[in-house]
């Protein structure tokens, strides 16, 4: 018999139902479950209401659901009306203290020693070279791992597509990574090294960007395949991730590998993403400043309309960067206008591809601002000036979050009329762009500060940085007040 289905709209006692007899396909039941969440989010009756407000002196930080405070020593969770404290580490010495930190899990298709490894963890790299595993629920420490006495590391990175993470050290006159990226081998002028869907990318002062394949790198120059907790040769029959011989370099790069790919581009930024493959960039020229341009990974041709110019007047400038929900389309957002665009093209059809537009999201504000005076003889006199794009008068868009659950964006939107700065959120549908509600921010917006915003189901949290202060504060979906 084939499983019941209906067309039109289904309510939440009859999911419910369903799902305590069984179905198939548990990701069409997840797919239901957040289709039911979004209407919930989306209807009158409902409203996100502030439930929870904390300052530190510290940075705060904000992912999957937790909120860390106090340099991650503090762990809040969310899934509560309000934020409850999760647990709360001892005191960590300047030595021990964390420097970066990162939140992980294992893919359930991996098999690992304990099924607890499957669970959450936090990844902590601390100030004397230990990286460390945390469990995400309870803080306990699950394992730790020494790096080196000879690199200082300070940062943590995912590259997510390959399944890994990276340490990053800091810079010196030898080498800026475990990995040994020797500048005698790529060249002088290396500014910075990073990861990224595989690709090994390193940064020039000249303003250039090589990409070389790290998998290549891997399997040409590795000397010694390492595991942790096991001797290693490189060690002289020590165990790797011991403290004082950490993990020893074993991959030595004797000749520079195979370029993938170069470009040269303001401030060494630029964006990989799209179908068929496309990246997006400025030129390193005055005469193409504000201007991004997209163009074809493979032929290395710009696209039709692929220059990208926002024309705006604005002390920020404006954002592009491609859709994170793997569609391929493309955010341009400046202070009075979002573009979200899609790349036309076919794979080896030897035609350029186009840029289009998809849909706009436009800001409501007075195009033609003038001043009001009076004259010595009452006569009055509209003195036309003009203002910058992102004036704080005017409502701005200042970001955009893409809840991925949910398929909504969420776009912060400010507004400086009555003399103090206060934002709302548009939740606009993530397809079409229409506008399907707001939601008002309670907190002043102070343009001149750092802020952030999540927008995770039924939680939204800002996060915004006063001087050396830091404030979170949490909103919660509710039944609307009456």
């Amino acid at each position: 018999m084939a499983p019941y289905r209906r067309k039109g709209a289904v309510n939440a006692a009859e999911l419910l139902s369903r799902r305590s007899r069984g179905i198939r396909e548990a990701g069409t039941l997840s797919r239901h479950n957040m289709r039911v969440l979004r209407g919930i989010i989306l209807q009158d009756s409902r409203e996100f209401i502030k439930a929870w407000s904390k300052t530190s002196k510290s940075t705060i930080k904000y992912q999957d659901g937790k909120i860390y405070l106090q340099n991650f020593q503090n762990c809040y969770s969310c899934v509560y009306s309000e934020p409850q404290l999760l647990y709360k580490l001892p005191k960590r010495s300047k030595l021990e203290k964390f420097e970066d930190a990162l939140l992980c899990q294992s893919s359930l298709e991996s098999t690992l020693a304990s099924p607890s490894d499957h669970k959450p963890s936090l990844l902590a790299l601390t100030a004397d070279n230990w990286l460390c595993r945390l469990s995400a629920e309870t803080g306990e420490e699950l394992q730790r791992v020494y790096l080196s006495s000879k690199h200082k590391f300070r940062y943590l990175g995912w590259d997510v597509t390959q399944e890994i993470f990276y340490v990053k050290s800091v810079q010196n006159k030898e080498s800026s990574l475990a990995r040994q990226i020797n500048k005698k081998i790529f060249g002088n002028g290396v500014t910075d090294v990073d990861l990224s869907l595989g690709v090994l990318v390193v940064s020039y002062s000249n303003k250039s960007v090589k990409l070389y394949s790290f998998e290549h790198i891997v399997q040409k120059y590795l000397t010694e395949k390492l595991m942790l907790g096991k001797q290693s040769s490189l060690l002289g029959g020590k165990t790797v991730g011991e403290t004082p011989f950490g993990i020893p370099v074993n991959i030595q790069i004797t000749d520079c590998p195979p370029v993938l790919f170069e470009v040269s581009c303001a401030h060494n930024s630029f964006q990989i993403g799209g179908y068929p493959w496309h990246y997006i960039y400025t030129p390193p020229h005055k005469s193409h400043e504000g201007t991004h341009h997209i163009c074809s990974l493979k032929e290395s041709t710009l696209a039709i309309n692929g220059i990208q110019n926002m024309d705006c007047c604005s002390l920020v400038s404006d954002a592009i960067f491609f859709h994170p929900d793997d569609s391929g389309r493309i955010f341009h957002v400046g202070p009075a206008t979002i573009n979200v665009l899609k790349i036309k093209g076919e794979l080896n059809s030897g035609l350029p591809s186009k840029v289009v537009k998809d849909f706009s999201m436009a800001t409501l504000r007075n195009n033609n601002p003038s001043q009001v005076t009076v004259t010595s003889s009452g006569r009055t006199v509209k003195k036309r000036f003009h203002q910058l794009d992102d004036d704080p008068d005017l409502e701005t868009f200042h970001m955009v979050e893409y809840e991925d659950e949910l398929d909504l964006l969420a776009v912060v939107v400010t507004n400086g009329e009555e003399g103090e700065g206060r934002a709302h959120i548009r939740l606009h549908d993530n397809q079409s762009g229409q506008l399907l509600r707001t939601v008002d921010l309670e907190e002043p917006w102070d343009e001149t500060y750092r802020h952030e915003l999540f927008f995770d189901k039924d939680t939204i949290v800002h996060i915004e940085q006063k001087n050396t202060n830091f404030c979170c504060h949490v909103y919660k979906l509710k039944a609307a007040r009456k």
